[in-house]
């Protein structure tokens, strides 16, 4: 039986403490902290090139093989740390990091955000907390965070029917990293061609930016740097949970294998994502291109996972309660560094690659489209008229329901956020009232080997 929780906000308040005071525990004596090795990689090579002279691209960790692997406008964003001492980089890196994570869980939650309250919003960031790939982004001090909230900036964008402005995120998350990129194929399936647009030439504006400011770095990595991916790390590495990581672990080189799984993720991706969007449902849209650049791209470490996060927003949203949590609770174990050493047999294929089969998985099954009724717009035919209130549909004001005039006969359902929820998070303080929503019809592997840099430090 699952014990009461305190209903008093003394008893609240008490439990919160406790369980912040665990996990800082935790996470402060596990042997799993990564050293803020990603960002010391892009502080050295920022220092180096701006500094000593140096090359982007020529700078290594001391000790390692490891250095800047991202397209130049990435180096050219980070500039500002060549005016910082690293112990201050850490810190502003930190502050990013945790001020990038507030404006992604208040896209993410939407109206619901409100009801949560301070109780809810504590017990969030606790469990959080406990999320391997988002605690392996802070402590490498990685910028997948970043990137994810200006992809789901313009996904706010779109869902509240401004998709005029939509696309300039997505564009400067493509110019600071490869993957996010198939957002802009996103847009391109959804019929968003404006946001497509703008999302091409921010990306390529940004790019140019950068080869202006170095000619010789652009040159480089365009031609010779983007198709090593010895620089990014070994493909076989247990960390790489794309289906790269699956074939390498299989010993299986053979790259069209690989393009032909790829084809087919994408497609099944391009048809999910197309029905979401025509939905109206963004979050889902955007959830499940985030799944799909996961898999699709040849390394995508444990902490980029933190691309999952608009799809538990999702499983909370329709209500499958029991399995976000079951998802949330493998991907707190670390469960695949069981398999650091050895990855054969049939356990180590299940097992070394768990993180991956929850990508695909979801993929696959995630349910899109779901949004409350009253609160998706459909082809141009769809009426505004307001039909008579009653206990089971209450009434919808034509108000919250926008067209965007460059939807291409999609849909833009509103509701002040990316998530159009049907159902609230676990911590709500209270059900919504019947104005509102309408009536229901019926948190890791303490091995030392998994964090050791000296066996081979998870790249950036």
């Amino acid at each position: 039986m699952t014990p009461a929780l305190p209903r008093t906000d003394r008893g609240r308040l008490l439990l919160v403490l406790g369980l912040a005071t665990a996990v800082t525990v935790f996470t402060a004596t596990v042997p799993l902290l990564r050293g803020w090795f990603d960002l010391r990689v892009y502080y050295g090579s920022i220092d180096a090139w701006v500094h000593h002279g140096g090359r982007i691209y020529d700078y290594r960790v001391p000790g390692t093989t490891y250095g800047f692997t991202y397209p130049p406008f990435a180096a050219v964003a980070m500039l500002p740390m060549a005016l910082l001492d690293l112990r201050t980089a850490i810190v502003a890196a930190l502050l990013l990091n945790l001020a990038a994570l507030a404006v992604i869980l208040r896209l993410l939650a939407g109206p619901d955000g409100r009801r949560l309250g301070w109780y809810g919003w504590a017990l969030t960031v606790c469990l959080l907390a406990l999320f391997e790939p988002l605690r392996d982004t802070f402590s490498f001090g990685q910028v997948n965070l970043l990137l994810l909230a200006l992809v789901l900036t313009d996904a706010t964008l779109l869902a509240t029917g401004r998709g005029r402005l939509a696309g300039v995120g997505i564009g400067l998350a493509a110019a600071i990293k490869l993957t996010p990129a198939l957002f802009i194929g996103l847009l391109l399936v959804a019929g968003r061609r404006r946001a497509a647009a703008t999302a091409t030439a921010v990306a390529l504006g940004a790019t140019a930016l950068a080869a202006r400011v170095d000619p010789d770095a652009s040159r480089f990595y365009w031609t010779e740097a983007l198709w090593d991916t010895d620089r990014v790390g070994r493909l076989g590495y247990v960390s790489n949970q794309s289906v790269q990581g699956i074939l390498a672990r299989l010993g299986e080189p053979d790259r069209a294998v690989w393009a032909t799984a790829v084809l087919l993720i994408l497609g099944v991706w391009a048809v999910r994502t197309r029905r979401a969007a025509v939905a109206g449902d963004w979050t889902a849209a955007f959830a499940l291109t985030g799944l799909a650049a996961c898999l699709v791209s040849p390394i995508t470490w444990v902490h980029h996972l933190v691309w999952l996060l608009p799809s538990f927003a999702v499983l909370l949203r329709t209500g499958h309660l029991r399995i976000a949590g079951a998802l949330y609770a493998v991907l707190c174990t670390s469960v695949v560094w069981l398999w650091f050493d050895d990855a054969s047999g049939v356990d180590g294929f299940l097992g070394s690659n768990t993180y991956t089969w929850i990508t695909l998985g979801l993929l696959l099954w995630l349910p899109a489209g779901q949004l409350r009724p009253g609160l998706r717009t459909g082809s141009r035919s769809t009426s505004t008229t307001t039909a008579a209130p009653s206990p089971a549909a209450p009434a919808i004001s034509p108000a919250s329901v926008q067209r965007d005039p460059d939807s291409s006969g999609t849909a833009a359902a509103t509701a002040g956020g990316v998530v159009v929820s049907g159902r609230c998070g676990a911590w709500a303080a209270s059900e919504p009232t019947a104005s509102t929503r309408p009536a229901d019809p019926n948190p890791q592997s303490s091995s030392e080997r998994a964090s050791s840099y000296t066996a081979e430090p998870p790249p950036s």
